[in-house]
């Protein structure tokens, strides 16, 4: 018979996403909850101790002196089940970590329990895009592209205005795309290519460089402007060089201030633990949450980077990208 503690840990079998804070390295963020599951799995009901069946020794009565000892059977805890002696029930947990944030970086951070950490890497197979919110800074160029580096260059940022950057996200955004389709090692005339862009399936094939797949601009207010990015096999530090590579392109320079992560496939801000919820129970309930959006296809997540719109739109978007349905090829130009 399953204990207490042995139901709970089935129940946190699977994946969760926590909010990983700026300036605290992602394995200290790991070793607190696995630290903070044991608590919790360890803290349930204990079970009775089983009973075992002892003779006690019993002396006779002054009138049966000569018979000496009588034995009688008596039901007793087992004290070599108990918990002061073999000590908790669960002494050690796994919990892996997706994709890792550096310690500059915040946002959500993917992580595992028990045979969840095969549908983590089932996860990753499917080429997920992620989204980050970059915080820049023109005029300034540092030694490691944050604006906590050493300062190596400064310079003016007067000229730059929201349409010029705008312009330079979209040429970036082009030249990225084209970077997607070279690397996903798909014939971009063949039928297949059609039908992944279509469902947003079309991805890197294994390993490439980073591809940046969305690039929008929310906030501009010179010198500080904040841009949405999604994105495949990146790094922080890759985000904070790009965002070093913007200011160039404008004639200019400029610093990373800030990398945080918004969404990380299906998993967003929304779903993320903040600290003081580290604990075993919210785990479940939010690893209960996971499971159940699983099993809702309306839930799933595409991949966005070839979600443009329904549609006439989408068809004029395929065909920018060089992906035509060899069955349309022979259809006129009205019907496409």
């Amino acid at each position: 018979m399953a204990t207490p503690a042995i139901r709970m840990f089935r129940r946190l079998e699977g994946l969760f996403c926590v909010y990983k804070p700026s300036g605290v390295h992602w394995k200290l963020v790991r070793d607190s909850i696995e630290i903070n599951l044991l608590k919790g799995l360890n803290a349930t009901p204990l079970q009775p101790l089983p009973q075992g069946v002892r003779f006690l020794a019993h002396r006779g009565s002054e009138t049966e002196a000569p018979k000496g000892l009588t034995l009688s059977a008596a039901s007793v805890p087992v004290l070599s089940k108990h918990p002061l002696v073999t000590g908790p029930e669960f002494q050690n947990i796994r919990v892996g970590v997706g994709h890792r944030l550096d310690a500059f970086s915040s946002g959500v951070l993917v992580l595992a329990v028990g045979n969840g950490n095969k549908a983590l890497n089932d996860l990753y197979r499917t080429r997920v895009t992620r989204e980050y919110t970059l915080e820049g800074e023109f005029g300034t160029a540092t030694d490691d592209f944050s604006h906590k580096g050493r300062v190596i260059e400064r310079s003016t940022y007067g000229h730059i205005t929201q349409d010029k950057l705008d312009r330079v996200l979209a040429m970036l955004e082009g030249v990225n795309q084209k970077a997607l389709l070279m690397y996903s090692n798909v014939d971009m005339r063949s039928q297949e290519a059609y039908e992944m862009a279509v469902h947003g399936l079309l991805g890197p094939d294994g390993k490439s460089q980073p591809i940046l797949t969305g690039l929008r601009c929310v906030h501009f207010q010179p010198p500080n402007f904040t841009l949405e990015v999604q994105c495949l096999n990146e790094t922080q530090k890759y985000l904070r060089k790009f965002v070093h590579e913007i200011g160039l392109e404008l004639r200019s320079t400029a610093a990373c201030k800030g990398v945080r992560r918004t969404r990380d496939g299906p998993f967003t801000l929304q779903n993320a633990l903040i600290h003081h919820q580290w604990t075993a129970s919210d785990v479940v309930q939010a690893i209960g949450q996971y499971h159940s959006k699983k099993k809702d296809p309306h839930t799933q997540i595409k991949n966005p980077a070839f979600q443009p719109t329904e549609g006439k739109h989408r068809s004029w978007f395929l065909r920018q990208k060089g992906i035509t349905s060899p069955l349309t090829k022979t259809l006129p130009a009205s019907h496409i």
